[in-house]
């Protein structure tokens, strides 16, 4: 298992990490399998989606912020990020990609991403390749 860091800049956002996962799997040697991802936190979450237009990950941001507002009078967890626990559950903390070639698979316009809901911070996803048969 490989370790990835990424550092986010604000409390809600999704951050590319598919040229971090891209190498990951690279240096892992499996030439056809499946990448596991998992985020070692509860108030971020990974997902893959457009990558090439940065406003569609902005827009996911903001609707589930919309959908799960930050300040609710009814949430009751003490730290204040009640909406961050929400948000990572609707998007999951994990991810499974294909591995084909020595290299993830993805459609055109796909690209990974870390959910940010609780930063700015550094946070940690866990990569595992396993090889097919």
């Amino acid at each position: 298992m490989e370790t990835l860091e990424i550092r986010t800049s604000n409390r809600e956002e999704l951050v590319e990490i598919t040229g971090q996962v891209r190498e990951a799997v690279r240096r892992a040697g499996v030439n056809e399998g499946v990448a596991h991802l998992w985020s070692f936190h509860t108030t971020c979450g990974l997902t893959v989606n457009e990558g090439a237009d940065p406003n569609v990950a902005r827009d996911i941001a903001w609707k589930l912020g919309d959908l799960v507002p930050h300040a609710e009078r009814a949430y009751r967890h003490a730290e204040g990020n009640s909406d961050s626990h929400v948000k990572t559950s609707l998007i999951n903390p994990g991810a499974t990609l294909l591995v084909a070639d020595g290299d993830i698979v993805l459609g055109t316009w796909q690209a990974v991403f870390l959910a940010e809901f609780d930063g700015p911070r550094v946070r940690r996803v866990g990569l595992q390749v396993v090889a097919a048969g």
